[in-house]
Formats: C-alpha cells, structure tokens, sequence
C-alpha cells in the first residue's frame, strides 16, 4: 500500500483530519531521524512506516467513543497505537495517556508531543499506580494473557481493551484464557489479512 493511498483511507474512511495527517508527516520525520541512533522501530520497515505502523495504529479510531472518557496505551514504545490516537483525538476532555518504560522513547515521546502542542499525559512503569480509564490499548506490549492480567488487576473500572495482533491472534487468546473466559471480538484488521484486532469489554 502506498503512502497516499494510506493518507486517503486517514481522511475518507477513518476521519483523520488534514491538520491531522500533516502532524504526523511531522511525527514521521522526527521519528526517521530519531531512528538512526536509537532503532526505536525496526529499520525494515522505515521504508512502509504509513502502512506498517501509522494506519495499523489509527484503524483503532472505529472502536473508541471520543466524545468522552479517558485511554491508556500500554508500552506505547515510539507512539504507537497511542500517539497516532491522540493526534485524531479532538475532545480537550478526552484523556490519552501513554505508558513507556524506556527512558529514552519517553524523552521522545515528551519532545514530539510538544513540538505538535498534542495533549497527553506520559508515564513510566505500568505496575506503578492504578490505571483509571475507559480504554486500553495495546500494539506491541507483551503476551496477551499477560495485558489482560494487568487489564484485570490495575485497572480501576470499567473499561473495554483492544489489542493488535498478528497471524496468531486465536491461539494467543486460547493460551490467555485458559484459567477465565472472557466475551471478546475477533475484527479483521485493515493493514494484513492474517492480523486481528482482539476487544474485550471487562466489567468492574
């Protein structure tokens, strides 16, 4: 998929807005010189950077209410899923807050985040406090059966959690809930045919 063709499925289909997708040409650049010393994503995939990482992260928008409420990205590493959610977001009440244990990509992720005026709110080590929030997002994070752990146990209320996976999306989700059974959809994702997107509802 080229990068316009990326950049009209934004604008067409998922409502990103113009000022929106200049951003993140912005976030992009940043992050390809940031990417020569600090291999934030993997170089392979510099070069698909629209289709692999920007859209794969935004196609999340058809599953959260921005009209309200507050999210979560777990191990947002150089700002994905939750960087590319914040920047669609438009709702001065609507909360995004990216949790990255690495130092580094948060000094990233503090330095994009200001130099594009985008509202978020950056933290360190997940298991340090309760996460207080409608939505948890993870792309990249850790096994599943141990994001629904925390998503279980630091989680204060209610709230639903989307999860991007790859081609072993319903074998990952056999090995999480062995010991419960959770209600969970399986949605195609809009990047590669084999991937899925895993949302469970988890009510407090």
């Amino acid at each position: 998929m080229q990068d316009l063709e990326v950049k009209n499925i934004l604008q067409n289909q998922l409502n990103y807005s113009e000022r929106s997708i200049s951003d993140i040409k912005i976030f992009i650049n940043e992050l390809l010189k940031a990417n020569k010393k600090h291999n934030f994503i993997s170089k392979s995939t510099e070069n698909v950077i629209w289709h692999r990482h920007v859209l794969d992260s935004a196609q999340l928008v058809k599953f959260i209410d921005f009209s309200k409420g507050s999210l979560s990205d777990l191990g947002s590493g150089a700002g994905f899923p939750g960087l590319i959610l914040a920047l669609f977001n438009k709702n001065k009440n609507f909360h995004v807050k990216l949790y990255e244990k690495s130092p580094v990509k948060r000094a990233f992720l503090k330095d994009i985040s200001k130099q594009l005026s985008i509202k978020v709110e950056i933290y360190g080590n997940v298991y340090q406090d309760f996460i207080d929030t409608d939505y948890i997002v993870s792309r990249a994070f850790k096994k599943l059966e141990v994001i629904i752990q925390v998503s279980r146990e630091i989680a204060k209320k209610s709230h639903r959690l989307i999860v991007l996976k790859g081609q072993n999306a319903q074998e990952d989700l056999k090995k999480a809930f062995i010991k419960e059974k959770y209600d969970y959809k399986l949605e195609n994702s809009i990047t590669n045919k084999d991937s899925k997107i895993i949302i469970v509802d988890f009510k407090k």
